[in-house]
């Protein structure tokens, strides 16, 4: 194999493939990137921990002669990273050894062969749908702070996604949820033309982390969603996110996936294995009884939460808010570190309460509001609290209060 590739042009997509390698690995092979260059002048790059694979495709690449061939991804990375702008980078892989150079550098790296890399079988992927690169987004910045880290609750270390009939105005909906049993998020859209009939689904957190730094760099464009009950297949870039996906069975979407895997036209694909588990029903923690109403505005909201916190500690890092007629009185205890109250205007007429919140928790919420108003329905210091934009607003989340 031999190919030559703009520095910067390289660099981009090595950014993408190398962050889905763990700095760490038992198996060798998972370590390294698979480069693959075609006749037709396509340069893929593949990396894969097993459960997440990403594809993309390098453009502007000039073939010399066909191959592949997989080396250290972070140590390629690292070495196109410190190269000077604008150099040509030529990748020549000579029996088990790859040179790379560029002006005056020439670094030989060790290889593996391109036999003995994996590869995600997709299988058949019969629900097929799109949206906008900036609604999925959305969707993954409204949810993704509430997943669990915690191991073995794993049906929890992901966003659900799941169609249903009740959406807006009793409209089919597609939404995701998230959870770590202290705070829920939940975002609502109308269900995508193609979506009907898809199975519940959990998307695991790195596949989530992944695919939302990828979405930035293709505004203005559609990404493609195949999936089954075990796999889910984004596609950025190429022809397929932009054609209508509506009502592709299985074997068209299997196509032309093999499609983006010969083509020279740049585009990227990421695909997971779901996690094979069962979420709860998160809807019998949503409050619809809660006749308490404060309205306020989020930033001022946030800023108070955040200076009375400072003195906060792990033991207290709670926040106790005191509701009054139209004022709110923020408060922290701390027997290291001393006290701090702020007040805040609101507009609040039910009758008194007190009730205690996890302070980074409620900041993590207040950060997702957009506009100058928040409204947080309550009940008594005991119950789940319901904090949303406004009624006809697609997030909505609820939060758990802490005893203070």
């Amino acid at each position: 194999m031999k190919a030559r590739i703009e520095r910067a042009t390289l660099l981009h997509s090595l950014s993408h493939v190398q962050s889905v390698v763990e700095r760490r690995n038992t198996i060798p092979i998972l370590s390294n990137v698979l480069i693959e260059a075609s006749a037709d002048g396509g340069v893929r790059l593949t990396a894969t921990d097993l459960d997440l694979q990403v594809v993309e495709m390098v453009s502007d690449a000039q073939v010399e002669n066909p191959g592949a061939i997989t080396v250290s991804a972070h140590l390629l990375f690292d070495i196109i990273r410190k190269l000077p702008d604008g150099s040509q980078v030529s990748l020549d892989n000579v029996d088990s050894r790859m040179t790379v150079k560029a002006n005056r550098s020439r670094f030989q790296l060790p290889t593996l062969p391109r036999d003995d890399f994996p590869s995600i079988v997709e299988g058949d992927l019969p629900t097929s749908f799109r949206m906008p690169t900036t609604v999925l987004a959305q969707l993954i910045d409204r949810t993704r702070f509430a997943i669990s880290t915690e191991e073995t609750r794993y049906y929890l270390n992901g966003i659900f996604l799941h169609v249903t009939d009740d959406g807006a105005d009793g409209q089919p909906a597609l939404k995701a949820a998230a959870t770590d049993g202290h705070r829920l998020a939940r975002f609502t859209l109308p269900r995508p033309d193609g979506a009907e009939g898809m199975p519940d689904i959990i998307i695991p957190r790195k596949c989530v982390l992944e695919l939302r730094k990828l979405l930035d760099e293709w505004q203005d464009s559609d990404v493609r969603i195949d999936l089954s009950a075990a796999k889910i297949r984004f596609v950025l870039g190429h022809d397929g996110a932009n054609a209508n996906a509506t009502g592709v069975d299985g074997e068209a979407v299997n196509n032309e996936s093999e499609q983006t895997r010969t083509s020279g036209k740049a585009g990227i694909v990421l695909t997971s294995k779901l996690i094979d588990g069962t979420f709860p029903d998160y809807s019998r923690v949503i409050p619809t009884a809660n006749d308490k109403l404060l309205r306020l505005d989020p930033k001022s909201f946030f800023s108070g939460v955040d200076r009375v916190a400072t003195i906060a500690t792990e033991k207290t890092r709670a926040v106790k808010m005191t509701l009054d007629k139209d004022r709110v009185t923020l408060s922290v205890t701390s027997p290291d570190n001393g006290t701090a109250a702020e007040e805040i205007a609101a507009d609040y007429g039910a009758e008194g309460l007190e009730i205690g919140f996890n302070a980074n928790y409620l900041k993590d919420i207040l950060g997702q509001i957009e506009g100058d108003n928040v409204e947080l329905h309550l009940a008594d210091a005991g119950a789940p609290t319901l904090i949303r934009q406004s009624s006809d607003n697609p997030a909505l989340y609820v939060l758990m209060p802490m005893r203070v």
